[in-house]
């Protein structure tokens, strides 16, 4: 086997029968999504990844011109007007080319909460079609899983706001059109309802700079390559009033309204992943000989292929459960921070054991799967690390703890 074998294009396998909610229109997504995928996607990651470069506009350009930004934006506005369902689609087979390419995705698809009817019609098209896409500035150092604790603040002076603060883990600051940024707008925090008094903001810039009053410094990653991650400083940022997004002091509500969506993504994105390191041990087993024969011979490694698999697959299920609850309208925090969380921890587990499949060689960067490894360990930390959800979960089911 030479080392680059997998990293080429793996068959897609046919499907003999499909579940009743997979439409025509969502197997012709999914099939659309997965050759993209296979024939664009996966040879740039294979080549930029391992030496950290970054992903290229082309690629950008042809996800534009296939409507991937605009999957969950209404028609009236330009986009598709699809749901999550098909946007966790999208999503499980870009991110099984590379996840950085199926997270940024979600800079056209996430964007746009709160806007005013006027702030849609002039940017939603232009979100739809990949010509303004966002970088969000929330955590901070002080502020990550609980986001309520925000310092950076804004204060009104005339017809602007004036933004002082840092932000940690903006990724895409430098190459977004704008910056989404949450500051808090009351001089006083209420400690019994931190969450209010935090307001959002619309930040216009040119692509490859940040705005004027701000500085920024990537951050040394481990993975998640293809764009870089920012600690941003604001110093003195001013902007118009008319870039407060939806009403002063509101945008927790806002921001947590659409993390349902956000983590049915992060679980699709997990679950590519996850695809991605099995489907390429399939392979790695068949042409790998140890002692006379292909390593797929020995039970140790059938079953662990077997439990991969299984794994993945229980995950998807939940996925599309979930998924279908947020597009019929039913409230699914629970079951958001549910799929999420077993979607995450299962993509870890999974990208390991591909990585002992493929013993030293898993070790190189000759093979994609410690790609799948290093991005897989992300998603337990990002949208809401694993604790959070667990916390989410045990507080529906059996009441929060009074602090």
């Amino acid at each position: 086997m030479t080392k680059d074998s997998s990293r080429s294009n793996p068959p897609i396998p046919p499907r003999d029968d499909v579940p009743d909610y997979f439409t025509e229109e969502r197997l012709m997504i999914q099939e659309t999504a997965r050759n993209f995928s296979m024939k664009e996607v996966l040879p740039v990651a294979n080549k930029l990844d391992p030496i950290n470069g970054e992903i290229p506009m082309s690629l950008r350009d042809q996800m534009a011109q296939m409507g991937f930004f605009g999957i969950m934006i209404p028609e009236e506005y330009g986009g598709l007007g699809l749901g999550c369902f098909e946007y966790c689609l999208v999503a499980e087979e870009l991110a099984r080319g590379w996840m950085s390419v199926a997270s940024i995705m979600a800079r056209g698809n996430a964007a746009g909460a709160g806007f005013s009817e006027e702030q849609k019609r002039k940017y939603l098209p232009k979100i739809a079609s990949g010509d303004y896409l966002n970088a969000f500035a929330l955590s901070e150092p002080n502020a990550g899983s609980d986001v309520a604790n925000l310092s950076t603040r804004a204060r009104r002076e005339g017809d602007e706001w004036v933004i002082n603060g840092s932000k940690m883990w903006c990724t895409f600051a430098d190459g977004a059109d704008y910056l989404t940024v949450m500051a808090r707008t009351t001089p006083e925090v209420d400690p019994k309802a931190r969450h209010k008094g935090i307001s959002a903001f619309h930040i216009p810039k040119e692509r490859g700079t940040l705005p004027p009053g701000v500085q920024g410094s990537p951050v040394n990653k481990i993975g998640y390559r293809g764009w870089k991650t920012f600690e941003l400083s604001f110093d003195n940022c001013r902007v118009p009033a008319e870039a407060l997004i939806g009403e002063e002091g509101n945008a927790f509500y806002t921001t947590m309204g659409k993390l349902e969506v956000a983590r049915a993504h992060t679980a699709a994105r997990s679950i590519g992943l996850a695809r991605g390191a099995l489907e390429d041990s399939i392979r790695y087993v068949h042409e790998r000989e140890q002692f006379g024969r292909p390593i797929g011979h020995f039970q140790a490694i059938r079953f662990k292929i077997a439990d991969m698999a299984a794994q993945i697959e229980a995950a998807r299920q939940l996925m599309y459960h979930v998924a279908t609850e947020i597009d019929s309208g039913r409230r699914c925090d629970k079951e958001s921070s549910m799929v999420k969380l077993f979607a995450a921890e299962m993509s870890e587990r999974v990208t390991s054991e591909a990585l002992q499949i493929h013993g030293g060689a898993g070790y190189t960067t000759d093979f994609a799967v410690e790609r799948y490894w290093r991005d897989a360990r992300l998603t337990k930390i990002f949208e809401g690390t694993s604790e959070i959800q667990k916390r989410i979960i045990s507080d529906r089911l059996l009441g929060a703890v009074k602090q």
